[in-house]
């Protein structure tokens, strides 16, 4: 599932193509993308409109068309690119979005676990509201850690994953911050120190940034809005590395299962 550093690769993208464009006409090939509407209410509700800005809030695209927010969330598999009118057709085109200028905006998901939604301004405040904490943003200070997960004894890697806390933090690069961190990822948040803290503040920021630089990770589907693949991949440290030398010692790198996903770290390293 593409994490904060793919889906900020692809905004970015985004945000030099689509501001200033508008929406000319809109096909819903998959329904079933569609989250809480008509594939006919859902094309009424952004047809016409002009795309003011693109953003990302958590690990969701965010549209601005002018009091009316589109939502694009692309779940494991999902693509969202820029092509022009009678371009080659993706295989699993799910939805597609005609703009000026010739230009289309085209969804498709393979297993089609993604989906776009609208949003009213009422509707978008209180669905931000529910979302944590950006983990690039001044918010996510060493102090805000120390407070927040002061209150947990769930283990750190777990902690991080929950979006309700921290936004954007998956599976692959919670284990390379907590490595970078050197902090044992199976820890109760409230059992580290304000120092490994701040360390951890620093090892998700630091990762994260650097994966944005790279273009994100690609193992199988991810794609960025020009339909290339991240480079970020080459550069992991301990995630899909089990059995093989840790690059901080002469340990080697071991995996456990938490909450149902894979952790990867090395046990004299990260203690």
């Amino acid at each position: 599932m593409p994490e904060l550093p793919e889906v900020e690769t692809i905004v970015r993208d985004l945000a030099h193509l689509l501001p200033g464009a508008k929406i000319k006409g809109v096909e819903v090939v998959r329904p079933d993308l569609i989250e809480d509407d008509t594939p006919e209410g859902f094309a009424r509700k952004i047809r016409g409109k002009k795309i003011r800005s693109v953003v990302r809030r958590a690990k969701n695209i965010v549209m601005d068309l002018g009091g009316e927010r589109l939502l694009v969330n692309l779940g494991m598999t999902g693509r969202l690119l820029v092509a022009r009118a009678g371009d080659d057709e993706p295989t699993h085109l799910g939805v597609r979005i005609g703009l000026d200028r010739g230009r289309e905006l085209r969804y498709h998901d393979v297993r089609r676990f993604g989906r776009l939604w609208t949003v009213t301004e009422a509707q978008w405040q209180a669905w931000d509201g529910q979302l944590g904490v950006e983990p690039l943003s001044d918010a996510f200070s060493a102090d805000w850690l120390v407070q927040a997960a002061g209150r947990s004894k769930v283990a750190i890697k777990v902690w991080l994953m929950d979006q309700a806390r921290v936004v954007g933090v998956g599976n692959i690069y919670a284990s390379e911050a907590l490595f970078r961190a050197r902090v044992d990822p199976r820890r109760p948040a409230n059992s580290l120190t304000p120092d490994e803290l701040a360390r951890v503040r620093d090892g998700v920021q630091a990762v994260l940034r650097e994966a944005i630089d790279h273009r994100g990770t690609t193992f199988l589907d991810y794609r960025d809005a020009r339909g290339e693949e991240g480079a970020f991949a080459a550069r992991l440290k301990v995630y899909d590395r089990e059995g093989q030398p840790c690059p901080g010692c002469k340990g080697h790198v071991e995996r456990i299962v938490q909450g149902g996903r894979s952790t990867f770290f090395c046990p004299s390293c990260q203690h």
